[in-house]
């Protein structure tokens, strides 16, 4: 649904992007990730048809985004990461607004300002003025505005900047309710926590590079080729540390009382089969739980080489 190739932005000396080449499948929700001044909302600027590369190419709904913009714009809901409103315009006026920008008659406009308004939970403020609402309001009022035209493809840059912890909740709650409508969602945030148990895929940003980019799940292995295991054992845990010890793809092995950590190179049915082992030799484990790495550990060990 998105794909870019090859995209570098230079600003005069300034190198902002460099030779940056992503892929994002329709359907999914993919994680624009980095530090403020990585490079992340140059890159939305150009998929959003208001930067001009310096070099690459890039697709969206299979179209030029360089020289089809006009088919870009009707495929993207853009929701850049600081917007203005238009003070003495109530809330169903601004969108009606947009509506009428994109060229959506009288009739159909009414259903669908309501339709967004349930959408994003703003119903019960279709008369407010919009210059009255909170900050988190204001950010759903936005992401309606994204919607007015049904655009297959979302580009969220941001989107939750300056929400409280509740706004930020419900704001990835609408995502997912997004993307179970067969939305694809390009979205950035520097807050690396809030992406983690929403994005189906992350890139990882850092000074103009993209670093790592795939399946949410790959890159949180971080590259590695183990998966840390932790066991708890109602029983005779000193002899699950020994026989934990001699697997063959069982290493680093530590016990806390009858908790064990180790490092584990097997499948699941292999770690399955382990758990079996030790129920037969009467360690009896009570549960298994792999520990998988945050998403800002990660970042800090992709990132470790060029911050070094």
């Amino acid at each position: 649904m998105i794909s870019i190739r090859r995209f570098s932005k230079k600003y005069d000396q300034f190198q902002a992007v460099r030779q940056m080449s992503l892929d994002v499948r329709k359907g999914e929700i993919y994680g624009f990730i980095g530090p403020n001044g990585a490079g992340k909302t140059t890159t939305i600027r150009f998929l959003a048809t208001l930067l001009a590369p310096t070099s690459g190419t890039a697709t969206i709904n299979g179209y030029d985004v360089s020289r089809q913009v006009r088919d870009v714009r009707r495929s993207i809901g853009f929701m850049p990461d600081s917007f203005g409103v238009y003070n003495g315009m109530r809330v169903w006026e601004f969108l009606d607004f947009f509506a009428v920008a994109y060229g959506i008659r009288r009739e159909p406009r009414r259903k669908l300002i309501q339709d967004v308004l349930a959408l994003v939970d703003l119903h019960a403020k279709r008369d407010d003025f919009v210059n009255a609402l909170s900050r988190g309001m204001k950010q759903r009022l936005c992401l309606a505005k994204t919607l007015v035209h049904d655009p297959p493809v979302l580009i969220l840059d941001e989107p939750a900047s300056g929400l409280d912890p509740r706004a930020r909740v419900e704001m990835k709650e609408m995502l997912k309710e997004l993307r179970a409508m067969g939305k694809t969602i390009f979205i950035s945030s520097h807050i690396l926590s809030e992406l983690a148990d929403c994005c189906d895929s992350v890139g990882i940003m850092e000074r103009g590079e993209l670093l790592a980019s795939g399946p949410i799940d790959k890159i949180l292995k971080g590259g590695g080729d183990h998966r840390e295991i932790a066991i708890t054992v109602l029983s005779r845990p000193e002899d699950a540390e020994r026989q934990l010890g001699r697997g063959p793809k069982v290493s680093g092995v530590e016990r806390e009382g009858d908790a064990l950590r180790f490092k584990f190179t097997g499948t699941d049915e292999e770690l399955a089969l382990l758990s079996h082992e030790l129920f037969q030799s009467g360690c009896r484990p009570l549960w298994i739980q792999e520990r998988r790495p945050t998403l800002e550990a990660v970042f800090m060990k992709v990132t470790q080489g060029l911050v070094q």
